[in-house]
């Protein structure tokens, strides 16, 4: 587990800035909104890495979180959270639908739509998050399991898997458990989320075993700049036209997905203690960015920021 923020040890005016550096390391460009801006803003943020997908918890003071559509031009990895109101009461509206998210209820969020969530006094929220691509269902197939959650034969099950990933992931931390937790999470989630969209049946198919292997030889890859579609193409003895159908059924572009992917891995290298004495042009070679100026210009069109301005947020947390 890392701790990304406990608001206890700075001072009152620094809190609400050290927020939203947190928010935005952790999840997808959103405005924040304290309930009590100048007055006692606190939080706790932890964080845990389950290879691919993460975990985020967030606890503490009246809160809003607004994604709009601007934040949404503005790009980011094409993720969804699905996430337990661990403590109070949450209010979630998006694609015109209002939730009351009652303590030990999921909501699941699809971070590449804006949306408005927020709690009043104090309230805690957990966050399982997850690559579309890692999760094989198109974006169409994840709103209408949104709103059939409850529906689902699934959703106690993976309510407590949800609520005892922390304790879980902790004593996993560091080791190849930790991975494969991540692994058959996302594999519960996508359980629940066919089931709740009753079409379980027409996804299971030969296509979607082999888009998964996809993904998984393009992640090994990312970071080598001669990775390419035709390649990929090659090494699944596929068509080049047929790779690109894959990710259409998707609703992915290929090179969208790589180039994000390579995005991700640089601002998390960025970020990371071993790499503070590295060059922001070494990081971007790195994963597959030979042009410095390419890697700046996607990087601040990905995350509203230049790779210095998100290193140097990282070094004040």
């Amino acid at each position: 587990m890392a701790v990304l923020l406990e608001t206890a040890t700075l001072p009152k005016q620094d809190r609400a800035e050290a927020f939203y550096a947190a928010m935005m390391s952790a999840s997808v460009p959103s405005r924040v909104e304290h309930e009590d801006r100048y007055g006692d803003v606190h939080a706790r943020m932890d964080f845990w890495r389950l290879g691919a997908p993460d975990l985020f918890r967030n606890e503490g003071s009246g809160i809003r979180l607004v994604r709009t559509p601007k934040h949404v031009r503005i790009g980011a990895p094409e993720r969804l959270a699905l996430a337990v109101q661990v403590i109070g009461t949450g209010l979630f509206s998006q694609g015109g639908t209002d939730q009351r998210v009652q303590t030990g209820e999921l909501m699941l969020v699809d971070l590449t739509a804006p949306y408005d969530f927020a709690w009043s006094g104090q309230g805690a929220s957990q966050a399982f998050q997850i690559d579309y691509a890692d999760l094989g269902l198109s974006v169409e197939v994840v709103r209408q399991a949104a709103r059939r959650l409850q529906s689902s034969p699934l959703y106690e099950l993976v309510l407590h898997q949800l609520t005892m990933l922390p304790t879980v992931s902790d004593s996993l931390h560091g080791t190849p458990a930790a991975d494969a937790l991540g692994a058959a999470t996302t594999q519960l989630v996508r359980a629940l989320l066919l089931s709740a969209e009753g079409e379980g049946q027409r996804h299971s198919t030969m296509a979607d075993v082999l888009f998964t292997r996809i993904l998984w030889y393009a992640r090994r890859h990312v970071a080598d700049p001669s990775l390419s579609p035709a390649g990929i193409a090659a090494e699944h003895n596929i068509s080049l036209r047929y790779l690109y159908k894959l990710f259409a059924q998707h609703q992915l572009s290929l090179e969208q997905w790589l180039i994000g992917e390579r995005l991700d891995g640089a601002r998390r290298q960025l970020a990371s203690l071993e790499s503070q004495h590295r060059s922001v042009a070494s990081v971007a070679a790195q994963w597959g960015f030979l042009d410095p100026g390419h890697f700046a210009r996607r990087f601040r069109r990905a995350y509203g920021m230049t790779p210095q301005e998100w290193r140097r947020l990282q070094e004040h947390q």
